[in-house]
């Protein structure tokens, strides 16, 4: 699933050394990775690149905008897409900036071709599984919308753990009349089963 979340990606490298550029070009081309590259972070900015399912690769020092400051800007944007910082002056103060700007990944030139390739896949698949808890956070809440407010008080009842009868006592309904509701919730919800009910109520941070 890695791999082909990969092969679906865009990695932009981001180095305003040429040679350096053009060996990582050449190394995700032969991995089958789709890659763009530019020179400096500004470049990158000024091109606002579509973000959905990239990977970014850039090195720490450049001139204009740093690798961390690149970071440090994306995420006043609001752009959520993994970073990966290369150096060739790694040491641990900037290590640790680098980690609290929030980069993926942090590796040292020279580095080995198969530790960044893992590296960018390992990125580019965490990307994809929170895109999707996205979306299926979404399409949760869209369903709840769809809820009538007696549906949503049976439903949270049903989250809780709570019986039938309990859940009517609660509301002052019958019992009958709750597995009405319940059956409504399970048609609207799209859900199979009680738990696969809860596991979406959960999902949507509900109580």
């Amino acid at each position: 699933m890695a791999i082909d979340a990969a092969n679906d990606a865009l990695v932009y490298v981001i180095d305003d050394d040429e040679a350096a550029r053009h060996s990582l070009e050449f190394l995700l081309d032969c991995a089958g990775i789709r890659v763009r590259a530019f020179e400096s972070a500004d470049a990158f900015l000024a091109a606002s690149p579509p973000l959905a399912g990239a990977c970014i690769v850039t090195d720490v020092r450049m001139p204009g905008r740093s690798g961390i400051e690149l970071v440090e800007e994306m995420k006043r944007r609001g752009a959520c897409v993994p970073v990966i910082v290369i150096t060739g002056h790694a040491d641990v103060p900037l290590a640790i900036q680098a980690m609290h700007a929030g980069v993926a990944d942090f590796i040292e030139k020279p580095f080995d071709d198969s530790m960044m390739l893992a590296a960018i896949r390992k990125a580019i698949a965490s990307q994809a599984g929170e895109a999707a808890a996205r979306a299926e956070r979404q399409a949760v809440l869209g369903r709840i919308a769809s809820l009538s407010g007696r549906e949503r008080e049976v439903m949270e009842g049903l989250a809780r753990g709570d019986a039938n009868k309990a859940i009517a006592f609660d509301l002052g309904i019958s019992a009958r009349t709750v597995e009405v509701y319940r059956a409504n919730v399970m048609l609207k919800m799209q859900a199979k089963t009680l738990s696969d009910l809860v596991r979406m109520v959960t999902v949507a941070h509900l109580p």
